[in-house]
C-alpha cells in the first residue's frame, strides 16, 4: 500500500513547523515504585480485577525511566524538531503535595538536558492522567483542594524545567479523565457518577487556568496551553432526532471545554441536559479558566457518528478500521481544525497526537505497518489541507513513539511506530517511522532549498514540490 502524496495540496510545510512524537510516563516508563516514587491511580486501578485486558499493569512498561538515553538516541535518529512527554506527578511528589523527590525531578532534568544535546525542543505535559493515589484518597479531581496542589506542583515544575522546556501543557485530554475516569468509569479511578465527573471537568479547567496564571507572574519562559482530545461528530442519518442528538454529544465533548477556555462560559444546552448534575461554580472561576493560551493542542483520532437509538455500528461506513475499532476518516481532522478556527479565537494550533493501532508484521527483522504508515501520510496531508483553507498550524506529532501501555487495553493494542519487544525491551524501527524519518529529511531539504534559492534569486513553483514518500 503506497502511501498519499502529503504534500498533493501544499508545496511544502513552513519554516519554524514542528514536527515531532509523542509518549506518557505512565505508559513508558515503567520503574513503578523505583527512587521514592509514589503510587498513581492507575497503578492502583491496574490491581482491580478486570479493569485491563490483559490483566497486565504499568510496573515495567518500556523500560523509559532506565532506557531514555537509548530513546533519545533513537529520536534523535527520527530527525523530528521535538518530543512531548509527560512528567509523572508522583515520581517528582509522591504524596502529591509535600516534599519533592529528588531522585525524580533529577531524572526529568537529565531527559531535558538530553533533549536539548541532541537538538530536540522538549514540549512538556504536567498531567497525562496519573495523579497521585495519595491525593485521590482525599477525594481527587472531585476535591477542589486539588486544584491547588495542581498549581503548587505546575509551579516546581516550571521552576525546574520553565528555562529549558519550550512548552507546557497543563492537562492532556480532560474528557477522558473525567468521563472515562469518573463517569464510565472505565479508566481510573474507576467511579461511575456523573455530578463527580461534570465537577472534575471544572476543577481540571479552573486548575489549568490558575496555574498558567501563576507561572506567567512566576515569570516562566515557556508557552503555555491545554490538550484537548475533539472530535467531528456526525448524525447517522438526516432524522431529526439523530441530528438533536449529535447537537448534544458536540456539546458534551467539544464546546464544554471550548466554550469555557475561549468564551468564558458553559454551553447552556449541556447545562441544561446536566440538571442537578451541573458542577458547582464559584465566583472568578470561569474568568480564571478563559485566561489566555499561547497555543491549543488538538488530539485526533476519528469522527464520531451519533444516533439517537444508542450505539452505532462503525462497519456500517465500509470505511477501515484501526484495531481498536475506529474508523480512519482524516478528512474529519480538516473539518475539526477549519471548525476550531472559524468558531473560536483560538492561539496557533498543534495536533499533539495522532496514529493508529494496527496488527504488524514482524518479517525478516523488519516491522511492516503499511496501514501505520498510510493512516499518518493521510492524516499529514489533512493538516496540510486545513492550512491551505487558513488556519494557523503550529505543528504535528505521532501518537506515538512506541509501542506501550495502552490503559485499559493493557499491551494488546500497539500505536508505536517504533516496536517494542516487551520481553527483551528490544526496540526496532517499524515500517512506518522509516517512512516518517524520510518524510522530515525532504522537508529539512525542502527548507535548505528555499532559504539557498532566497539567497540567489526567485523559487520556481517546480523546484519545492515534494513527493511525500
Amino acid at each position: 500500500m503506497k502511501p498519499v502524496d502529503p504534500l498533493k495540496t501544499l508545496k511544502k510545510f513552513p519554516d519554524g513547523f514542528v514536527w515531532g512524537v509523542a509518549t506518557s510516563a505512565f505508559q513508558i516508563e515503567g520503574a513503578a515504585t523505583a527512587d521514592g516514587k509514589g503510587p498513581s491511580i492507575w497503578d492502583t486501578f491496574c490491581r482491580v480485577p478486570g479493569a485491563i485486558a490483559d490483566a497486565s499493569n504499568g510496573d515495567m512498561a518500556c523500560d523509559h525511566y532506565r532506557l531514555w538515553e537509548r530513546d533519545l538516541d533513537l529520536i534523535a535518529d527520527l530527525g523530528v524538531d521535538a518530543y512531548r512527554f509527560s512528567v509523572s506527578w508522583p515520581r517528582v511528589r509522591p504524596e502529591g503535595t509535600g516534599a519533592w523527590n529528588e531522585s525524580g525531578l533529577d531524572f526529568y532534568e537529565q531527559l531535558v538536558d538530553g533533549l536539548l544535546e541532541r537538538g530536540i525542543k522538549p514540549y512538556l505535559t504536567l498531567n497525562h492522567w496519573d495523579l497521585p493515589d495519595a491525593l485521590q484518597q482525599h477525594g481527587g479531581w472531585a476535591h477542589r483542594d486539588t486544584v491547588h496542589r495542581f498549581v503548587e506542583y505546575a509551579r516546581g515544575m516550571s521552576k525546574r524545567l520553565g528555562d529549558r522546556v519550550t512548552s507546557i501543557t497543563t492537562h492532556n485530554e480532560p474528557w477522558v479523565m473525567a468521563t472515562l475516569g469518573h463517569e464510565s468509569g472505565i479508566f481510573a479511578p474507576g467511579i461511575k457518577d456523573r455530578a463527580t465527573a461534570m465537577q472534575v471537568t471544572h476543577h481540571l479547567l479552573l486548575s489549568h487556568g490558575l496555574a498558567l496564571q501563576a507561572l506567567r507572574a512566576d515569570g516562566v519562559r515557556s508557552k503555555l496551553g491545554i490538550v484537548l482530545n475533539l472530535s467531528p461528530m456526525h448524525p447517522a442519518s438526516a432524522a431529526p432526532e439523530d441530528i438533536e442528538k449529535t447537537k448534544l454529544e458536540d456539546g458534551r465533548l467539544l464546546r464544554w471545554y471550548m466554550d469555557p477556555l475561549f468564551n468564558g462560559t458553559y454551553p447552556d444546552d449541556v447545562l441544561a441536559y446536566l440538571g442537578e448534575d451541573a458542577p458547582l461554580i464559584s465566583a472568578g472561576d470561569m474568568k480564571a479558566i478563559s485566561v489566555p493560551m499561547d497555543f491549543l493542542g488538538i488530539n485526533y483520532y476519528s469522527r464520531a457518528v451519533i444516533s439517537a437509538a444508542g450505539h452505532w455500528d462503525v462497519k456500517k461506513s465500509g470505511l477501515a478500521l484501526t484495531d481498536m475499532g475506529w474508523e480512519i476518516y482524516p478528512e474529519g481532522l480538516t473539518e475539526l481544525l477549519v471548525r476550531m478556527d472559524r468558531d473560536y479565537n483560538v492561539p496557533p494550533l498543534y495536533v499533539t497526537e495522532n496514529g493508529g493501532a494496527f496488527k504488524d508484521r514482524f518479517e525478516d527483522g523488519r516491522v511492516h505497518d503499511a496501514q501505520r504508515t498510510d493512516y499518518i501520510a493521510r492524516h499529514i496531508a489533512a493538516v496540510a489541507e486545513a492550512m491551505n483553507q487558513g488556519v494557523q498550524m503550529a505543528g504535528y506529532m505521532v501518537w506515538s513513539l512506541m509501542d506501550n501501555f495502552e490503559w485499559a487495553s493493557g499491551y494488546e493494542k500497539r500505536f508505536g511506530i517504533v516496536h517494542v519487544d516487551y520481553e527483551t525491551q528490544a526496540r526496532t524501527l517499524k515500517d512506518s517511522a522509516l517512512w516518517y524519518r524520510d518524510f522530515l529529511r525532504q522537508q529539512k531539504a525542502a527548507r535548505a532549498h528555499t532559504s539557498a534559492s532566497a539567497l540567489s534569486g526567485p523559487v520556481t513553483e517546480s523546484a519545492t514540490v515534494l513527493t511525500g514518500v
